[in-house]
């Protein structure tokens, strides 16, 4: 038993694909009732893998189950698919005697986009959990001694909940010799027992007897109850009531009113009184639902309708009815009614929409912008009624974008047929319409609402692509200019718009010194005074951006700002020059009536109107002597000067703008006359000249200033290259050797006497110079003759020497200073310095090259250090100097100098 309560087998039937898209697929499962809770019945991800391979990332499938009911039998997982039982099941509770029993329900895959459809059939198969029950456990019966062999006399039914093999299979009755039983099965399959009295029954032999009647099942293991008969026998009356007929068949519509005549039984009796009176009534184990259903007139033999049947709950019933007449031992007659309900269309289409909304049963939530056949609803149709009155029609009303699409037998898809627009429409209602085939049809009527939730596919929208504005100059900072005004149909932060202006720059300045914009509304403010003179527009574009996600939608404009000029500049009088607003013009004598005094020119930054200048005489000529064009601003005599008897005037001149209101600008031209006309020019020719010669003056002194600026660059230049190409190295005759000896990258080279050169320099200086690889033959030097010579011009002179080392290593700047003393002196002071190191050794590296300097360092303090050098060598002032060393220097330098003086006290050249 306990194998097949875990029991389970698996078939899957494929049915129809109905679209490219979506398929549906009929699983079937079976188990058996009483199972665990939690036991497992299936995964589905299993299951249908053949589907779920073919989607386009099958590992992040899930699974959601589309079934009423907040406690339900069976429960899917969403992960994997796993169908689970989730409350205990009882065959017999939920599917009575019903032969096919099984739990339905829908499962879909998550997500929406590659939605897949699976029909969930699970058959709940029977186990024997039922013993068969007599509802009396003592059924008195009484049979007339009379009674004929062969009468039959029909005996309680025992009940058997239990379908199949487990229900109730046969009668056995307790062995006996005057009775025995026989097994019969009604129409609706029950199995009922038929008392049959075998022999002649003696009343005076025996009066009564009590057998068991046992009814079992074929089920494993295999249960049976019993109930007692308890059979007495009475005294006989001669005849019984006859029925017309053994059984009759009634053909019953369902809605049948209450009280409806179903049939007149008339049966018959020969005897007389009340041996020939018959009374009706219901066989004793008739089921109590027959008697709640149906009632009999017991003296008219009317059957007729207690309650009202339905086709849906029983389609056929099977009575029992007995005639007995009142005599004594009154042997009933039996008859069998069986009644059949007719269907009618009485009841209407049911339907059940499932929503990917869980709380909200009539609302769907779509996103704008799906594709087509995106699902929105499962739709399930049913009716009760059977044949034509149970197959149904559905439709969907409402909007042509969306589509009912059927499954399989009365399931249906709601998808969309159009990709949807929120923006145009956010709110659809539908209708779905389910109407039978009957006559009359019955409809049923059911409304949802379908939500399209809003995406951000909408970038803010400017009504325009270029805005022109206009604002006068000298504004104060701050000054609200305009709003612009970008627009997004979307919702909440699709469609919150945030301004920007986007960089850009005006005569080098950032745009966002010159206006800000309110990130909130649009509204364009000045930051600055603008001035019409140093920028009469501005030119910048302003950005909206909503806040929608994952990507922000952005949509730009151009904004064009036109400074307004205003007459905020007095004009400027650039000819003739003036000094402190005065101007001297010169006349020539002889100058006639007409002749060109002057043009005063003057220039105004405003434009337009404000721009425009006139001129005009205010003072100084009211005797007309002088006529002005108030256009172009010359001045003309208006008479001769030879018959004016003036020679000086003061003319106040005012120039002024024909702007609101108007700026003006005084002048005072002194003009005087005269005598020699030749040597007189117009002023205007004056002034410029002085202009043209002040501009070349200009140009002369800069061009001068350059030049003499690059010379000295120049120069600078050619005199840092020439130092650089020296490399300031001095050497150490006693320290050099031997740190050279122990470098390990230049090979040992012992230095000889003949490296050793004594030349004269001018001003006591010791050039030492290296020369690389040189011959003797290469080496200056000079005559001992033409020592002897300089010698005897130049006694009291002093003698410099120079001590060249020729080596690879000395630099070629090494000096030294001597005291102007006798050469011996001097050479005394040489070799001292050279035998104490006080030419002391820098080490440079250099690449490949090692070279090491040395300097003059009498001064240097730190050459009076006690501490060892830390270079392996001792020098002067080491703990670990040796002043009475002798080294291979001091002996080079003691035999070169030995030979350095003659008898005369010249000193020899000495090549290298």
């Amino acid at each position: 038993m306990n194998a097949k309560m875990h029991f389970r087998f698996v078939f899957a039937i494929l049915m129809v694909s109905f679209n490219a898209e979506v398929l549906s697929k009929n699983l079937k499962y079976r188990i058996y009732e009483e199972q665990r809770v939690g036991s497992v019945i299936a995964r589905l991800s299993e299951d249908v893998a053949d589907v779920l391979v073919k989607l386009p990332n099958p590992s992040t499938v899930r699974f959601r189950a589309m079934q009423r009911g907040n406690s339900p039998l069976l429960v899917v997982n969403e992960d994997n698919g796993e169908i689970s039982i989730g409350a205990k099941i009882d065959r017999e509770q939920l599917c009575q005697k019903n032969l096919n029993c099984s739990i339905e329900f829908d499962v879909i895959t998550l997500p929406t986009e590659h939605l897949q459809l699976f029909h969930i059939e699970v058959e709940v198969l029977d186990i024997n959990d039922n013993s068969p029950q007599f509802s009396r456990s003592l059924i008195p019966i009484e049979i007339s001694e009379s009674a004929a062999v062969g009468t039959r006399i029909p005996l309680d039914s025992a009940f058997d909940p239990d379908v199949g093999e487990n229900s109730l299979h046969t009668y056995s009755l307790s062995a006996n010799d005057f009775f025995n039983i026989e097994v019969r099965t009604r129409t609706d399959g029950a199995k009922y027992a038929e008392l049959i009295v075998v022999r002649e029954l003696d009343r005076e032999l025996k009066s009564s007897y009590e057998l068991q009647l046992t009814a079992s099942d074929m089920g494993v293991p295999q249960r049976s109850g019993s109930s007692i008969l308890k059979i007495s026998i009475s005294d006989s009356n001669d005849n019984s009531p006859a029925f017309e007929q053994q059984s009759y068949i009634i053909q019953l519509l369902e809605n049948s009113p209450v009280g409806t005549l179903l049939l007149d039984l008339n049966a018959t009796d020969p005897d007389e009184g009340a041996n020939g009176k018959i009374v009706y009534s219901f066989s004793s184990h008739v089921s109590p639902k027959i008697i709640e259903t149906f009632k009999i007139d017991s003296e008219r033999g009317h059957l007729t309708l207690f309650k009202q049947v339905d086709y849906e709950i029983t389609k056929s019933y099977e009575i029992d009815v007995q005639a007995q007449d009142l005599g004594p031992n009154s042997i009933p007659a039996h008859c069998k009614i069986i009644i059949k309900v007719v269907d009618v269309n009485d009841n209407k289409p049911e339907i059940n929409i499932n929503l990917m909304s869980p709380g909200k049963e009539e609302i769907s939530y779509i996103f704008e912008g799906d594709p087509i056949d995106t699902f929105v609803a499962l739709v399930r149709v049913q009716d009760k009624d059977s044949g034509l009155n149970g197959e149904i029609v559905c439709k969907l009303h409402g909007h042509g974008h969306f589509k009912l699409q059927k499954t399989y037998e009365n399931n249906y898809l709601i998808l969309t047929n159009a990709t949807l627009d929120r923006e145009k429409r956010s709110e659809y209602s539908l209708t779905v319409i389910a109407e039978d085939k009957g006559t009359p049809s019955l409809s049923t009527v059911k409304h949802f609402t379908v939500q399209i939730n809003d995406i951000n596919d909408n970038p803010p929208h400017f009504q325009r692509s270029r805005y022109e504005f206009a604002i006068s100059e000298n504004n104060s900072p701050g000054a609200y200019i305009t709003t612009v005004t970008a627009t997004d149909p979307d919702l909440g932060e699709n469609g919150q718009v945030t301004y920007t202006i986007l960089e850009s720059f005006i005569l080098g300045s950032s745009i966002t010194t010159y206006v800000t914009i309110d990130p909130s509304n649009g509204a364009i403010y000045a930051l600055r005074i603008f001035d019409h003179e140093e920028v009469s527009q501005i030119t910048f574009v302003v950005e909206a951006r909503d806040g929608g996600s994952p990507k922000q939608l952005v949509s730009n404009t151009t904004v064009v700002l036109t400074i307004i000029d205003e007459n905020d500049n007095v004009p400027v009088v650039i000819g003739p020059t003036l000094r402190n607003n005065t101007a001297e013009i010169s006349i020539p004598k002889g100058a006639d009536s007409g002749f060109h005094v002057t043009r005063i020119r003057a220039i105004d930054r405003d434009s337009g109107a404000n721009a425009e200048l006139s001129c005009s005489i205010v003072a100084g000529n009211e005797e007309n002597i002088f006529v002005i064009d108030p256009r172009s601003c010359d001045i003309h005599t208006n008479v001769s000067m030879e018959s004016v008897p003036y020679t000086e005037w003061e003319l106040s001149v005012i120039i002024q703008d024909k702007g609101n209101p108007q700026l003006h600008t005084k002048v005072l031209l002194k003009c005087m006359i005269l005598e020699y006309a030749e040597s007189v020019t117009s002023t205007a020719m004056t002034s410029v000249s002085q202009a043209s010669l002040d501009v070349s003056m200009i140009i002369i002194i800069s061009l001068g200033a350059i030049c003499a600026v690059l010379l000295v660059i120049m120069v600078l230049f050619a005199t840092r290259c020439n130092r650089e190409k020296k490399d300031t190295r001095s050497y150490n005759c006693r320290v050099a050797e031997s740190t050279y000896q122990h470098h390990p990258k230049r090979p040992s080279r012992q230095i000889h006497k003949g490296d050793i050169t004594l030349v004269p320099t001018i001003n006591g200086t010791l050039p030492i110079r290296s020369h690389h690889r040189s011959s003797p033959s290469s080496s200056p030097t000079l005559e001992r003759g033409q020592m002897g010579s300089r010698q005897s011009h130049n006694s009291h002179q002093s003698l410099n020497s120079l001590v060249t080392i020729s080596s690879n290593h000395v630099p070629e700047n090494f000096s030294l200073e001597l005291t102007h003393a006798t050469p011996a002196v001097e050479v005394s002071q040489l070799l001292s310095m050279l035998h104490q190191g006080q030419y002391q050794p820098r080490p440079s590296f250099r690449g490949n090259k090692y070279s090491r300097s040395y300097r003059y360092a009498l001064q240097d303090m730190d050459k009076f250090s006690l501490k060892d050098s830390g270079r392996g060598d001792s020098e002067a002032g080491d703990s670990d100097y040796d002043l009475g060393r002798d080294s291979p220097i001091d002996r080079l330098l003691g035999e070169g100098f030995s030979d350095l003086f003659l008898t005369d006290g010249r000193i020899p050249a000495v090549q290298l």
